[in-house]
């Protein structure tokens, strides 16, 4: 018994399935993970190592090469970078995506400790890329107060508070204004008593201590007790009160207070953070690995709600500036939208073809019924709610119904029949169950090549393959069980013949006689769409490639950059400045600057000559540009707010893979780098003189002011000084001494600093007439055993598999593409003239788009393999399945089309939805080919049977292209957040489907005629023993109502005939240019009489004749 056959017997036993799968779905929803996008398993790890005080060239001499030398030899690794600079390196490993960190993370860890680094150097440290050590959120807290201090405790109170809320791994907080106990020495008094600045520094160290003393036996209570020795000290008078030295002249105690002044300060701010223009501080919170984004933003801000109303915070002000969750919920939202708008216009669809309720009513069950039970398939394979697979969802919506719109249409067809409705729809789902298995297992499979994608995209796009090929398994399910038991019970016969109407009707006729024009033009016809296509491979060409859509979070960054060494107090000048400009602008809503750091980075990188702004504008509703139109329409006024600094204003994508948007990335590398430098200023140059390069920028650009101390090695040698005792002199005197920490406060322990007076280091002069203790205890000028020069250091020296590098990032307009800024690029370097040895490595998108191009065809190709050999499978045939492929090139018109109208490059969303169409697009030339060949069964002669095909599937056909393209057209129009990057999926889709399916009713048909023999000559032409000329098939017409031999009754054909259309046959005589003829037309009666050869021609016909019985003989 078939299955639908026991769906239509046994309908209480279906229902019960039904239930039992929609109730597996809907728990697995509520215990879904919601993520934005699917996990990205990337292969790369970092080994940091500090080196305190070195230079950028010490630190790669003594760290950075011989760690690369080393980490050079780990297994798997593809390519090997290091940035160095100035007191720490970092070597990142990249590895072949099929290598497991896991699997060499104790490889790794060895090689570093086996390695040979200076003493000085701090140990290396293995850090593993996860996606928990960026922030999921960010917020900015201000107060009412005015000072910073008086409010940053309450926001140490608050971290803490957030750091325990379930899913969240920590809470990192930056701008805060820290306090030291700074002791500030006076030079004069440490000369006049022979001291120096360590004998402060062992004075304050000696009289603050806690130290064991053993143990000592209480006899009377028989026990053992421990001593602990302790000289605290409590209170900055007895911090000066510290006695240092007697002088041994005047016999008088010399105390810290005699030869420093004691105070509470405030340590150097290294950061200024600041929202909308008021002191702020930045709390940066990370998520645990496993914790899932959407719920654990939503417990954080349930707990930021509740700890504001308290009274401790009642004065603080809190303004998110980043929410990975929130993003997260819409973008999710706007794509759930896209799902359930398409599903309800696919059904508005199906009743306005139909002019039935109940139908759309069973398609309004099997759509949710589909979709249900893929959540539980999601639920059992560990695959997360996200943009992807919630996209293959809305993707696939139109295709859901596409099974049962089949089903059901020819249901409807068997029930105008006057057949019973239980056998309507055993009979309706028979005939085409075949043809909806082909179709889906060709749409599946044609996914599958997808998984042998790897890397980021291969991850990416797996789920959304996975999730097609659920769905669309499930949907077929529910059409040959679901759909027929339902139909069964609902659907009555129609009152009057609708299909015998349906086929008077003038559309009827008219599609009839197009059919038979086609047949009769087939070269013109095939030449027509050939041309057509060679026009779509070359519009194709012209509309650009890029990587992947960039996404309009409607966030954008603003980076500032002195020259190295510009104090913090002349990076806020310029952040102050740029502050102005912004609050100028409507379309801003929030702007958190930080001077001295990069807050993008999570405070990773610090220096004052840089800071950066993170601008949150409005929600898109709300305002009328995109973040990309809007960044150039300010950038202008943006960048003049300080021509003494460089700013930059780029695309801010947080949620995003790849490179920086609109970015075009590469390296320039040699093994000479002098020659490296001079060729990357000429193609920079080259670069910065092109209208559509909005910035340049450099790893090269960062260099820094350096003063060299060289030591004068005989003259430290006469004063019994080693260089390392003059280094470490200098290295104390400049950066102070850290004495320990004193705790006048509870829970309050701060630094004590030892250092020189400000005034000491306000130049090189005086810098240069520093005191330094000799070996006699006496004191002398650096001056006198050191020279300096002032020059400049690299800021950062980039290498890439042990080669010195410059990377160089090219913003270009946002109306360009990758490919066409890659074109730019490309030229730029032909016109320098680079050395041969010099090396031209692409880089961000470009890079990732290389890789992934080779990967996407041969997902393509294999798809295009599964699907014939399913098709084989399903046929019987190798014939039919060949015909049914040439749909594939037709839907490239409709891609081409629909890119140039919207202005879309071709991307890797692009190419996932070609690859999607691949297996979209056979489907109606399957059911198309199937129902021909049933015809064929019946008797019917081929041409008959393929008009015929076209006229009956006609319908079904343009009702399941029309609801996957009314399915998908939310998804194309792109509504709401985050769904950017699959917006070009559903317009190549919605361009593809309306090309191949008007294509499909024409070309396959003609194509049929050719691979069937019957109908291979069909448009040739002969001559009757009367004259008249004849095609073939009209022969083959006359052949069948002639009487057969065995009777002398006609061949009972004429009720399978279609009406003549007379207006469509060639003129007698008429002779089509492409299709030669193998029997030449005679002259007409009037012709023969005038040539005064009737007895030739005589001769010739009865020739012709015979030729033509004999020919009818051997079934010709």
């Amino acid at each position: 018994m078939r299955i639908w056959d026991f769906s239509i017997k046994r309908p209480k036993f279906t229902i019960v399935i039904m239930a039992v799968l929609l109730l597996l779905g809907t728990v697995s929803l509520t215990r879904l993970p919601v993520q934005l996008l699917p996990d990205v398993e990337a292969p790369a790890a970092a080994v940091v190592t500090n080196y305190p005080g070195a230079g950028p060239n010490e630190v790669l001499n003594d760290v950075t090469e011989p760690l690369e030398d080393d980490l050079s030899n780990i297994s798997g690794l593809n390519q090997l970078t290091s940035q160095t600079q100035e007191g720490s390196s970092i070597v990142i490993m990249e590895f072949s995506f099929d290598t497991s960190i896991e699997d060499v993370e104790n490889d790794i860890i060895t090689t570093i400790n086996q390695t040979e680094l200076p003493d000085d150097a701090g140990q290396p440290n293995f850090l593993k890329f996860d996606p928990s050590m960026f922030p999921s959120m960010q917020l900015a807290v201000s107060s009412q107060e005015d000072d910073i201090t008086d409010f940053q405790d309450d926001v140490s109170d608050l971290q803490r508070e957030m750091e325990r809320v379930e899913g969240v791994a920590s809470v990192d907080e930056s701008g805060t204004i820290d306090e030291e106990y700074e002791v500030v020495l006076d030079l004069d008094t440490l000369e006049d008593n022979g001291l120096t600045q360590q004998d402060i520094v062992d004075a304050i160290q000696g009289s603050d201590m806690s130290m064991p003393g053993g143990t000592i036996v209480d006899e009377e209570e028989e026990e053992t007790i421990t001593t602990r020795l302790l000289s605290e000290i409590s209170s900055i008078e007895e911090l000066e009160d510290i006695e240092v030295v007697e002088n041994p002249e005047t016999e008088e105690t010399i105390t810290v207070g005699d030869a420093a002044d004691a105070a509470l300060t405030e340590e150097d701010r290294d950061v200024i953070t600041r929202l909308n223009q008021d002191d702020s501080i930045q709390l940066d919170v990370m998520f645990e690995t496993e914790a899932d984004t959407s719920a654990t933003a939503d417990k954080v801000r349930d707990e930021l709600d509740a700890q504001l109303e308290e009274d401790e915070f009642e004065d603080l002000t809190t303004a998110l500036l980043y929410d990975e969750g929130e993003f997260i919920d819409e973008a999710i939202s706007s794509v759930m939208l896209s799902l359930i708008g398409g599903g309800i216009l696919a059904m508005v669809l199906l009743f306005a073809f139909l002019r039935n309720l109940k139908t759309p009513l069973i398609i309004g069950i099997a759509i949710p019924f589909s979709v249900i039970t893929t959540f539980a398939l999601f639920f059992f394979t560990n695959i997360s709610l996200n943009i992807m697979t919630i996209g293959g969802l809305a993707l696939g919506i139109g295709m859901l119904v596409d099974n049962a719109v089949v089903v059901i249409e020819n249901i409807y067809r068997h029930l105008s029949m006057g057949k019973k409705p239980r056998q309507a729809a055993a009979d309706g789902t028979r005939e085409v169950a075949g043809a909806i298995t082909a179709s889906t297992l060709t749409t599946a499979s044609v996914f599958l090549p997808i998984v042998f994608v790897t890397g980021i995209v291969g991850d990416l796009f797996a789920p959304l393959a996975i999730t097609v090929a659920f769905s669309l398994l499930a949907s077929l399910f529910s059409a040959v069980t679901i759909v027929p038991m339902i139909a069964s019970r609902i659907l009555t016969a129609p009152e009057e013949d609708v299909e015998a109407k349906r086929k008077e009707k003038p559309y009827m006729k008219r599609l009839a006689a197009a059919s038979w024009w086609t047949l009769k033009h087939r070269v013109a016809v095939l030449l027509i769409t050939l041309a057509t296509l060679a026009a779509g491979v070359l519009g194709l060409m012209t509309t650009g490639v890029d990587f992947l859509p960039d996404s309009d979070e409607g966030t954008f960054l603003v980076e500032v950059e002195h020259e190295e060494g510009t104090l913090l107090a002349r990076t806020q000048e310029t952040m102050e400045a740029i502050e102005e400009e912004l609050d100028d602008y409507a379309e801003v809503d929030t702007y958190l600057s930080t001077a001295g750091s990069s807050a993008v980075e999570g405070g990773m990188t610090t220096s004052s000559h840089i800071g950066e702004i993170i601008v949150t504008m409005v929600d898109a509703p709300d305002r009328d540009v995109t973040s990309f139109e809007f960044i150039e329409d300010i950038e202008g006024d943006i960048e003049a707010a300080d021509n003494d600094a460089e700013i930059n204003v780029a695309a801010f994508a947080q949620a995003g893979f790849g490179g920086d948007p609109n970015t075009y990335s590469f390296s320039l590398q040699d093994d000479d780098d002098e020659r490296l430098v001079e060729g990357a200023e000429e193609v920079i140059d080259l670069l910065e003189d092109e209208t559509d390069v909005r910035q340049v920028d450099s790893s090269e650009d960062d260099t820094a002011p350096e003063l060299q101390v060289i030591v004068d090695r005989d003259a430290a040698a006469d004063e019994g000084m080693a260089p390392s005792q003059i280094g470490a002199a200098v290295s104390d005197a400049t950066g102070g001494v850290n004495a320990g920490t004193l705790e006048l406060e509870e829970d309050n322990a701060l630094p004590v600093i030892v250092r020189y007076p400000g005034e000491v280091l306000g130049s090189i002069e005086e810098f240069n007439n520093i005191l330094i203790p000799d070996q006699e205890g006496g004191f002398i000028e650096l001056s006198e055993v050191t020279e300096s020069e002032e020059g400049e250091t690299p800021g950062m020296i980039n290498r890439a598999d042990q080669e010195r590098t410059i990377d160089i990032d090219v913003v270009y307009a946002s109306d360009l593409s990758l490919q066409e800024a890659g074109v730019i690029v490309e030229d730029a370097v032909d016109e320098a003239d680079l050395a041969s040895d010099t090396e031209f490595i692409v880089g961000g998108d470009q890079e990732l788009l290389d890789d992934v191009i080779a990967d996407m065809v041969l997902a393509f190709m294999l798809g295009l393999a599964f699907i014939y050999l399913v098709m084989v499978a399903q046929f019987e045939s190798f014939k039919y399945p060949l015909i049914v492929m040439f749909t594939v090139p037709l839907f490239i018109i409709g891609v081409m089309l629909s890119l140039t109208v919207t202005q879309n490059p071709l991307s890797v969303m692009v190419f996932i939805g070609i690859i999607v169409l691949a297996g979209i697009v056979v489907n109606n030339a399957i059911v198309l080919v199937d129902y021909i060949n049933q015809q064929k069964e019946k008797g019917i002669p081929t041409a008959d049977s393929i008009v015929r095909g076209v006229q009956d599937r006609s319908r079904p056909i343009l009702i399941t292209a029309l609801t996957t393209i009314f399915g998908v057209v939310p998804l194309a129009l792109g509504f709401g957040e985050g769904t950017e990057l699959i917006q070009p999926m559903g317009i190549v889709i919605i361009g593809g489907l309306i090309s191949s399916t008007l294509l499909t009713l024409f070309v396959i048909p003609v194509l049929y005629s050719f691979f069937d023999k019957t109908t291979r000559n069909m448009n040739k032409k002969y001559v009757t023993p009367d004259g008249e000329v004849v095609y073939q098939r009209d022969l083959d017409q006359r052949r069948a109502e002639e009487p057969s031999a065995d009777s002398d009754e006609p061949f009972e054909v004429e009720a399978y005939m279609l009406p003549a259309f007379e207006e469509d046959e060639p003129e007698e005589g008429a002779l089509l240019e492409a299709e030669r003829t193998e029997v030449q037309e005679k002259p007409q009666t009037k012709d023969t009489e005038d040539s005064g050869s009737s007895d030739e021609l005589v001769k010739e016909m009865e020739k012709l004749v015979e030729k033509l019985k004999k020919d009818r003989r051997d079934g010709k």
